[in-house]
């Protein structure tokens, strides 16, 4: 039973972790790559419990943004991503070491 409880603490310290990091990236610059092949790029508003994640001030490139056929983005503005959508995530490194110095 005191193991029981162990694993319980470490799962909360996790959870605690992750909520923390998540935090750290609200109102930040996040691109999302979809299963579909394309890419969004917006601020990171909220997510939830079934991994969906809310991007305001969005932009949709159909092709990845680095490629090296240019194209104009589309304008979503508000846009929710379904989790099961989702390959990959990221945050803009120079904003996240900006709120570190702060």
């Amino acid at each position: 039973m005191a193991g029981e409880v162990v694993e319980k603490q470490d799962s909360d310290k996790d959870a605690g972790e992750g909520k923390k990091k998540l935090s750290s990236w609200l109102n930040k610059s996040m691109k999302v790559r979809m299963t579909d092949g394309r890419t969004l790029i917006g601020i990171f508003l909220c997510t939830d419990r079934e991994r969906n994640v809310i991007l305001g001030s969005c932009e949709e490139y159909l092709r990845p943004p680095e490629s090296k056929e240019k194209e104009e983005p589309r304008i979503l503005g508000l846009a929710m991503i379904p989790g099961h959508h989702i390959i990959s995530i990221s945050i803009d490194k120079s904003q996240l070491e900006d709120t570190e110095i702060q």
